[in-house]
């Protein structure tokens, strides 16, 4: 099992998503679109619209872990070679390593250009937050959130389940972590209809977020940043953000590296405000956003290693 996520690993460090293959995510985002209308077309009070939001879970979820299994299955039917290969191109496609670290470097990149706006229609396509309003330091911190929350749900979460349940589980963590992106909000659509989508997805993401802390420390040991510090604010400043379990992973980095993240975002033109994490004082530059993308890349490749010695350690005294 870990040969096939270790070569899905460096598969998608080295290709990312090619735009010429579907996607499962995207498979599954239709999915999810057609049963959301289909539901709420239906359903209006708030028990059968939470009660049809959790069937829409458990479907999704569970045929895209029988899907990735069949499909495995079939292919090891006519080869068991051409089964392996299917199994870690599909375990590849629910790491974001690539497209994580790239979409960090295209900000970067128009940040040094001095074009703000082109910084901001990139930061766009990463954060859920508005991006209208933002300064150049509220596009750095935007970038440094994004990164460091999605190392948890693009890259340690489904490296970990592939280690335990190889494509199936993998995929299947994928739906969760899709269906709370669609309809895990906290809005008058979706309150009720992705409660379960929400809660589930806090739910597969607890140990991860706060495995990340570990990673990331010993991420920062090695690039020569403050690994005490990112364990000292994680356990401070770790539950200073609305999510269960984003706050971790942010604040180990800003630990790490020394900057301060949280405060004022707008969120389709709402003002939200979340606690401070970290303690930076000075001002947030590009410079930052680099030294977060490669305290994730190391972290990304520390947790595919750490894989290996668990399983060794586990067949040795099995």
């Amino acid at each position: 099992m870990w040969a096939q996520v270790a070569i899905a690993y460096v598969i998608d460090l080295a290709f990312g998503d090619p735009k010429a293959i579907p996607h499962p995510v995207v498979l599954m985002g239709r999915l999810i679109t057609y049963l959301e209308n289909l539901a709420l077309s239906q359903y209006t009070d708030r028990t059968k619209k939470r009660l049809a939001g959790a069937a829409v879970v458990a479907l999704v979820v569970g045929l895209s872990a029988i899907i990735t299994w069949g499909i495995i299955q079939l292919a090891s039917s006519i080869n068991g070679n051409f089964g392996f290969v299917v199994s870690v191109w599909l375990i590849s496609t629910t790491i974001a390593t690539r497209g994580l670290l790239d979409s960090a470097r295209d900000v970067v990149g128009s940040l040094e250009k001095g074009s703000l706006g082109e910084a901001k229609a990139k930061v766009a396509g990463i954060v859920g937050r508005d991006t209208e309003r933002m300064k150049r330091r509220d596009v750095v911190r935007a970038t440094i959130e994004s990164v460091s929350e999605n190392a948890v749900d693009g890259i340690i979460a489904p490296l970990m389940y592939a280690m335990i349940g190889g494509a199936p589980l993998a995929m299947a963590y994928k739906a969760v972590n899709t269906l709370d992106s669609m309809i895990g909000h906290k809005n008058e659509r979706y309150e009720d209809f992705g409660w379960a989508a929400a809660k589930l997805d806090d739910l597969v993401n607890y140990v991860p977020a706060r495995l990340s802390v570990l990673l990331l420390a010993i991420a920062a040991f090695i690039c020569r940043h403050n690994a005490a510090k990112a364990i000292k604010v994680a356990i401070r400043d770790g539950r200073n953000h609305a999510s269960v379990n984003s706050g971790f992973p942010e604040a180990a980095v800003a630990g790490a590296v020394g900057v301060k993240l949280g405060g004022k975002d707008y969120y389709a033109g709402v003002l939200r405000k979340s606690g401070f994490i970290g303690d930076g004082k000075g001002a947030l530059t590009q410079k930052n956003i680099n030294e977060v993308s490669w305290l994730v890349f190391v972290a990304s490749a520390i947790t595919v290693l750490f894989g290996r010695v668990i399983i060794f350690a586990i067949d040795y005294f099995r």
